[in-house]
């Protein structure tokens, strides 16, 4: 029973799930592939229709829905209700865009004519993480089913009811069965299914080391893959920011999710002329966050999504400081029931220190002081991650100069890096590659099939 709602604020299982049988896994597979071979010839109205009524459900549900990701990861049960709005708005915006975006593109080739059309390419499979259950799913699912794809759906182990409701939503929407599947199965399970010569493509959002395992797993099957990792985003504050501004931004960049997010701002970079004014603000901020039940609308700070995703973030802290870095705020478990975690800040953190290289997926964040903007874009790409970032500044063509010279698949301005349907997401180096979100996520599991047509006369 590898599958379990534990509820992280009390760390006490809720309830558990069997994984499936292989021969389940099998029968799930061959109805998915049946579901192509139809799915495939619809029309772009038919395939928006069974969208547009997930997201009336998601929005119909969106109290129950929400309580479901609260109790299995502990998300602030506000957050989690504006995780269920971003999924259905994920819905609609595909339903609604994906005919335009996927129409023909004529080409104007020196002989006869041509044109590239998109088409579906089969079954595909989700790899999903727990952090975002619905929104993650949403991005994946959506653009590939209004390409005429068909999906499967192996979502992380701790949050099964998440994943069975979403199947649910599909079902109460009409979809046909095979369009969307939910497997329960072992990541042993899932490296099978990767194989499986049925399975056309596949997506991960996860970890550094599951890409890799993942990847390796499509190459050796000469499979397209999409993977979206680990984040590190840097969050610079130039000496012409609105400081309260950045200041409120920073801890809505830390915090949000517990913590938790690939695209949190992690590594906080201030030129030393306003660095003491922007850490001091900061620290009084975070020391003031109310850590208490994610469900209470006073609190600010919830657990961490498992015990053991808290105690590995407490041990790298410990680590961080025995390789010389100095705590300013926190540090430190807190002192009750749960997988709770004070919101921290380091200094002092050297390249020598392994933390230095290192994501904080929770409620710590590592702080520099720089000498100027050069010195903040250099410590900024020092990084093996390349997801998102900020830039504070007043000066918009400057933070945009600035943004230009950051190694990363996403900058935002006087923004912590976010996510909306109608803006792409992915990173570079060890952030994986591909883009979900926007016109782009909806080309990545797509035949772009060239049609031409020769004349007569054409020499060819």
């Amino acid at each position: 029973m590898a599958f379990q709602t534990i509820n992280p604020t009390t760390n006490k299982v809720v309830k558990s799930f069997d994984d499936m049988t292989d021969a389940a896994v099998e029968v799930s597979i061959a109805k998915a592939v049946i579901a192509f071979d139809e799915w495939k010839k619809t029309d772009y109205q038919t395939r928006a229709q069974i969208l547009h009524k997930v997201a009336g459900l998601l929005r119909e549900k969106k109290k129950e829905l929400a309580e479901i990701i609260t109790l299995e990861m502990g998300k602030l049960f506000i957050h989690a209700e504006g995780e269920v709005k971003l999924s259905a708005e994920i819905f609609d915006y595909y339903a609604k865009n994906a005919e335009g975006f996927l129409a023909d593109k004529v080409l104007n080739p020196v002989h006869g004519k041509a044109f590239i059309r998109n088409s579906a390419v089969g079954v595909l499979l989700g790899i999903q993480p727990w952090n975002f259950p619905f929104y993650q799913v949403a991005r994946f699912a959506a653009p590939n089913i209004m390409i005429g794809n068909t999906v499967l759906i192996k979502h992380a182990m701790n949050v099964p009811q998440c994943a069975i409701a979403i199947e649910e939503l599909f079902a109460e929407a009409g979809a046909p069965i095979g369009l969307y599947t939910n497997l329960l199965v072992s990541h042993e399970q899932a490296e099978k299914i990767i194989g499986d010569k049925r399975i056309r493509g596949l997506s991960l959002t996860g970890s550094g080391s599951a890409g890799a395992i993942v990847a390796a797993e499509a190459g050796k099957h000469v499979k397209k893959s999409v993977l979206e990792l680990g984040g590190s985003d840097a969050f610079i504050i130039l000496e012409d920011a609105d400081i309260e501004k950045a200041v409120d931004w920073a801890v809505v960049g830390r915090i949000n999710n517990n913590g938790q997010c690939c695209v949190a701002s992690k590594r906080f970079i201030a030129v030393e002329s306003i660095a003491d004014d922007f850490l001091k603000l900061f620290t009084a901020k975070l020391a003031a966050l109310v850590v208490g039940d994610p469900m209470e609308e006073s609190t600010n700070l919830g657990p961490l999504c498992t015990e053991e995703a808290a105690v590995k973030i407490a041990d790298q802290v410990k680590r961080a400081i025995d390789g010389g870095a100095k705590i300013l705020l926190g540090g430190k478990r807190v002192d009750q029931e749960g997988a709770y975690m004070e919101a921290t800040i380091l200094t002092n953190i050297l390249p020598d220190n392994p933390a230095f290289y290192e994501e904080f997926f929770g409620p710590v964040a590592l702080f520099f002081k720089v000498k100027d903007e050069q010195e903040a874009i250099a410590l900024a790409n020092d990084s093996p991650f390349g997801l998102g970032g900020s830039v504070f500044t007043q000066d918009i063509e400057r933070g945009k100069r600035v943004a230009n010279q950051i190694d990363t698949g996403m900058v935002f301005i006087n923004h912590p890096t976010w996510t909306q349907a109608d803006l792409p997401f992915g990173g570079t180096k060890a952030s994986g590659y591909g883009r979900e979100m926007a016109e782009l996520g909806l080309n990545e599991f797509v035949n772009k099939k060239l049609i031409r047509i020769s004349e007569l006369s054409d020499p060819f």
